[in-house]
């Protein structure tokens, strides 16, 4: 607790001070606390309101539940594509299950889904990527070049004439 009355007795000093008499503030703030200098700088330089360990900016969240219930349904709807493929995609689906009557969007909710990033998109579905089961797995195809034989400079006089050789697909 010594160091939370400390740290809170030295921060508005140290917000208010020039870049040199804040070197001299954070050096003492070090030597009697024994953190790292870096951690010490984010320390100081945090808002008091924050000082109970949660951040003093309160982002909000503009891709909601209902955002992300959306991007699931139209992404599933789509053969589980990529971020960017489903980014470009998106009005197509929306419009279309609006019209069939699959999806009964807010105006709010479509202009959100609507105006997502790919990256965006991605991070809505990340969640929903690592639970789905039965990821489609892509067969290597094997080139034709190392099941035919290639015939070098040397093989010219063999085979006789008349010889044939044919490849059948799944050999």
């Amino acid at each position: 607790m010594a160091k939370q009355e400390l740290l809170a007795s030295i921060r508005d000093r140290y917000r208010e001070s020039s870049r040199k008499d804040k070197s001299k503030i954070l050096d003492e703030f070090i030597a009697v606390t024994g953190h790292h200098r870096k951690h010490g700088i984010r320390l100081l330089a945090r808002s008091s309101e924050g000082s109970d360990g949660t951040s003093a900016v309160k982002g909000r969240r503009i891709y909601d539940d209902a955002v992300r219930d959306v991007v699931v349904l139209i992404w599933e709807a789509s053969d589980r594509i990529c971020g960017k493929r489903l980014k470009a995609a998106m009005p197509h689906p929306v419009e279309s299950m609006e019209r069939h009557g699959y999806l009964d969007l807010h105006p709010e909710v479509k202009t959100r889904v609507l105006s997502a990033s790919a990256a965006t998109l991605d991070r809505l579905l990340k969640p929903v990527k690592s639970t789905v089961i039965g990821r489609r797995k892509r067969r290597r195809r094997l080139s034709p070049g190392r099941n035919i034989p290639v015939r070098t400079f040397a093989d010219w006089n063999r085979p006789p004439p008349g010889f044939l050789e044919a490849g059948f697909p799944g050999d």
